[in-house]
């Protein structure tokens, strides 16, 4: 499995997507339990993360998981792990929607990230009855990667929407 640096690469050289930003965090728990709730994997689990724009209607976000100890985790974590993202206007409203189907499990509760160049993002990660992890995002208007590159995410004409 290759490294954020190397997948960065391999996308914009070879696929010809647009680097749009970097986390300069590390996520981790911090001593607590926050990648248990949020991605289901060990509380030492340490995520860095790349999102890209591949042409003017896709954006693909690469994660780079360190868990001491194992080679795979879980649908959130570890080699080969992957996961659908959908933008949502009302993260709560799909959230709640979400944690009400059977077999279907919410992770923790809808987060603001903070003090990146995706400040302001908001989601919340599922675990689909299958086992794939579906995450629940909305951006903000104007995140701060903007100040970074003239790139800009492909977003959506429209968004999810649950049927009543």
């Amino acid at each position: 499995m290759p490294q954020l640096d190397e997948a960065v690469a391999f996308f914009v050289r070879v696929i010809g997507c647009d680097l749009l930003y970097r986390t300069r965090t590390v996520f981790d728990s911090s001593g607590g339990d926050w990648m248990i709730r949020h991605f289901d994997a060990p509380a030492n689990a340490r995520l860095r993360t790349a999102m890209l724009r591949c042409g003017p209607t896709a954006n693909l976000e690469l994660l780079e998981w360190k868990i001491p100890g194992a080679l795979l985790r879980g649908p959130t974590g570890g080699l080969g792990s992957a996961h659908l993202a959908i933008f949502v206007e009302d993260l709560e409203r799909a959230a709640a929607h979400l944690a009400a189907e059977p077999g279907l499990r919410v992770l923790g509760s809808p987060t603001v990230a903070t003090g990146d160049l995706h400040e302001g993002t908001e989601f919340v990660f599922a675990l689909l009855p299958w086992g794939l992890a579906l995450e629940l995002v909305r951006w903000p208007p104007l995140m701060p990667y903007r100040a970074t590159t003239a790139a800009t995410l492909a977003l959506p004409s429209s968004t999810w929407h649950h049927r009543p």
